[in-house]
């Protein structure tokens, strides 16, 4: 379903540029669920921006469903591909009621019936047409991200980008979200990639995953092998000690991978 080849993206020009992703290559298969972990900063949430084509400066080969991508994307590709961002309290419009965020994709991409379209995905999402005209500030974090959700499904698509879609949330918030996800990936036979710094996270959720850091794909692993702690590079090792908890030998032991 997803194929990205030597993705590199650089910010800036000169002495001054950043190689914030590094020929980066993955495959994904329809109805897997992907996870990309890694250090803040190590280039994750840049390569969903490439892929869903918030930035089109990047070099490399990125194809979903079959079709190699422009760095513009048409207007039918985001009927396929849909993006679910970290922050709930900054993805929706502030001053936009619940009906009019889910309304705009569907007038947008012509759907039509967007009454029927509305209702059924706030059911879908746990939420109920009580929530329709509702503003956003009249909403728990845990809501808005449903009505997150549930814009990106409007559409219909076939792949759903997930960059940290739980951590601005409570604990109990997240967990949740994550059934509501993992539940509507099997009902509709969705493809996730999931971008998470959170081990645990991607352990539930994901099939396989990625390691990132420093902008680099430096292991590919099952989910099985992941909580087996049965990893192949130092880098990932270290992050599987990491993730256990606050350990001040272990941490004392850390050191840098360039």
């Amino acid at each position: 379903m997803i194929a990205v080849e030597d993705l590199n993206v650089i910010f800036g020009h000169g002495e001054s540029a950043i190689h914030a992703v590094q020929d980066v290559s993955f495959r994904v298969g329809e109805g897997e669920s992907f996870g990309l972990v890694g250090e803040s900063g190590s280039g994750k949430s840049t390569v969903l921006r490439a892929i869903i084509g918030l930035n089109p400066d990047w070099s490399g080969i990125v194809s979903v469903d079959g079709q190699a991508q422009r760095h513009r994307r048409e207007k039918a590709f985001f009927k396929r591909c849909q993006m679910v961002f970290q922050d709930p309290y900054g993805s929706l419009h502030p001053r936009h009621t619940v009906d009019r965020i889910l309304a705009e994709p569907v007038a947008i991409h012509g759907l039509g019936d967007a009454d029927r379209r509305i209702e059924r995905i706030l059911r879908e999402v746990g939420l109920g047409p009580r929530f329709r005209f509702r503003f956003p500030h009249q909403l728990s974090g845990g809501q808005r991200q449903r009505v997150a959700i549930a814009r990106a499904l409007i559409l219909e698509p076939r792949v759903l980008l997930l960059d940290e879609p739980t951590s601005a949330l409570d604990v109990s918030v997240q967990a949740e979200i994550l059934n509501l996800l993992k539940r509507l990936r099997t009902e509709r036979g969705l493809t996730y990639i999931l971008v998470s710094h959170n081990l645990s996270v991607v352990a539930y959720m994901c099939d396989r995953l990625a390691v990132m850091n420093r902008g680099r794909v430096v292991e590919e692993m099952s989910v099985a092998d992941l909580r087996r702690g049965e990893a192949a590079q130092d880098y990932t090792r270290q992050l599987l000690r990491a993730s256990q908890g606050y350990d001040r030998t272990a941490a004392d032991s850390f050191r840098d991978f360039a």
